[in-house]
């Protein structure tokens, strides 16, 4: 299961919404407007990407790493340091972008 299963519909709505912005922002190009007005419009849906990342990060952090480092006497910590590593690169990718 996945860690955000059980706010699935926020996550799809958020989703949406940028989705929205995007669409906006393409028929701003269409109409020709003004560069940095354009730019605003990614800025703001570059942020709202960005917050559904870190609260997919925050639900896969609490969920699916916790089960596994709970999880870990059974199988000698391969799990949780795998969902640790995960968590890592995942993390390094959004300061990256």
């Amino acid at each position: 299961m996945a860690g955000y299963t059980g706010n699935k519909e926020q996550v799809l709505a958020r989703l949406r919404r940028v989705e929205g912005q995007v669409r906006g922002i393409a028929r701003m190009v269409e109409d020709d407007t003004y560069c940095i007005d354009v730019l605003t419009q990614v800025a703001a849906a570059t942020k709202a990407l960005q917050a559904v990342a870190l609260g997919l990060l925050d639900d896969h952090l609490g969920h699916c790493v916790r089960d596994a480092v709970a999880s870990s006497a059974e199988d000698d910590g391969a799990t949780a340091e795998a969902r640790i590593a995960e968590a890592s690169a995942a993390i390094a990718r959004l300061v990256r972008s």
